[in-house]
């Protein structure tokens, strides 16, 4: 005898369903009685299911070629919701215990159980199937980048330049010319703009504690014996002239010795804020997992670079500015010279143009302070 089919509250057709038989009818020649079962000829086979009790078990009888909606062949599941895929969390509805929806667990959460996602750590980003967290790759900035290869091929052509120049004053030390340059200052001055190139290479080396206490040597370093050779340079000529207008004595520290002395008092203060700053705060490394954090967790990155903060770098560098301004004043004062003198006008030339590349520099260093971009310079 047939029965209607139910389903049990958890929306199946029980546990002791373990049985399937498929009947066909076959089709009708022509009508039957009303009230009986009948086939239209030339009609689908209806479907229908029974329920048949045998001993313990239910058999369930179905009959094939059942229409189903959107023209589906496979019988449609008998559950309320289908279970969640990997990464995604059940959101259970309200009043249906058996009843959910599927949340995937999106931006830096994974799924923690079956109804929670959770955020990873700061340091991490969710794997591929969103079950776990794994650490955020690390990056630096490398040799081959573009970002180091053109600095590297400047500081090169600069530091080939600068040897150049070394070599021919070493060359023609005892001419009149080189003397009459102050050549115990040019060395100086020479020497810090050595430094200067140098310092690209240890921006771009790998961050570890030596080449992040180098970094804070030199940084400020170099240009800090190139502004005060050539502040002391400006000061004599300066003192000179001035001393001329009123006496025929010449004014006292102008011998090379006074001026090697001056320039070394100047470049010793550098010298001792870097110092102070080794107690402070001793060069360490970090891992900055901001600067590159992007929307998407699997493009996130985290930069390896030296414990140096933008306003680190700025007071590193502001007693070379100090250096720097205060040699474009007396410049300034030395622009009227006589022609013959031909150190004066070239220094101030040189100041006025430092000046307006650094007026250019501070607001772009910091406008940039989350430039990817930076990570050579500040790193």
């Amino acid at each position: 005898m047939a029965h209607q089919c139910h389903f049990d509250r958890q929306r199946s057709l029980g546990a002791n369903a373990t049985k399937q038989t498929v009947r066909k009818w076959a089709e009708m020649e022509e009508r039957q009685k009303e009230g009986s079962d009948v086939m239209i000829p030339g009609q689908p086979v209806c479907v229908f299911m029974v329920w048949k009790m045998e001993s313990d078990e239910r058999v369930i009888e179905m009959i094939e070629d059942m229409q189903w909606p959107r023209g589906e062949q496979d019988i449609p599941s008998s559950v309320c919701s289908l279970p969640c895929r990997t990464g995604e969390r059940k959101k259970v509805v309200k009043g249906m215990p058996c009843c959910w929806h599927c949340e995937s667990c999106d931006g830096y959460q994974y799924q923690f159980d079956e109804f929670t996602c959770k955020l990873c750590s700061y340091n991490m980003r969710p794997n591929a199937n969103r079950t776990a967290c794994q650490p955020i790759p690390i990056i630096k900035l490398e040799w081959h980048s573009p970002w180091a290869v053109i600095p590297v091929f400047l500081a090169m052509l600069g530091i080939i330049a600068t040897i150049f120049v070394m070599a021919t004053f070493i060359r023609y030390n005892d001419t009149p010319i080189v003397r009459a340059s102050g050549r115990e200052l040019s060395y100086v001055l020479l020497t810090g703009i050595f430094l200067c190139y140098i310092i690209t290479f240890l921006m771009i080396a790998k961050p570890d504690v030596g080449v992040c206490s180098f970094r804070r040597i030199f940084l400020g370093l170099g240009m800090c014996i190139s502004y005060a050779a050539l502040l002391t340079k400006t000061n004599r000529i300066y003192r000179i002239f001035e001393q001329g207008k009123k006496s025929v004595t010449a004014p006292r520290l102008i011998s090379p010795t006074s001026q090697l002395a001056i320039t070394s008092s100047l470049i010793s203060f550098q010298l001792l804020g870097v110092f102070i700053w080794f107690v402070v705060d001793p060069p360490n490394t970090v891992i900055d997992y901001d600067e590159q954090k992007t929307f998407n967790p699997y493009l996130a990155r985290g930069v390896l670079k030296c414990d140096i903060t933008d306003l680190q770098i700025i007071c590193s560098l502001g007693y070379s500015i100090l250096l720097m301004v205060t040699c474009t004043v007396y410049a300034i004062k030395t622009r009227g010279v006589p022609e013959n003198f031909n150190e004066a006008k070239p220094i101030g030339f040189t100041m006025y143009t430092t000046c307006i590349v650094w007026l250019a520099f501070i607001p772009i260093f910091f406008g940039t302070a989350q430039s990817a971009e930076k990570v050579g310079t500040n790193g």
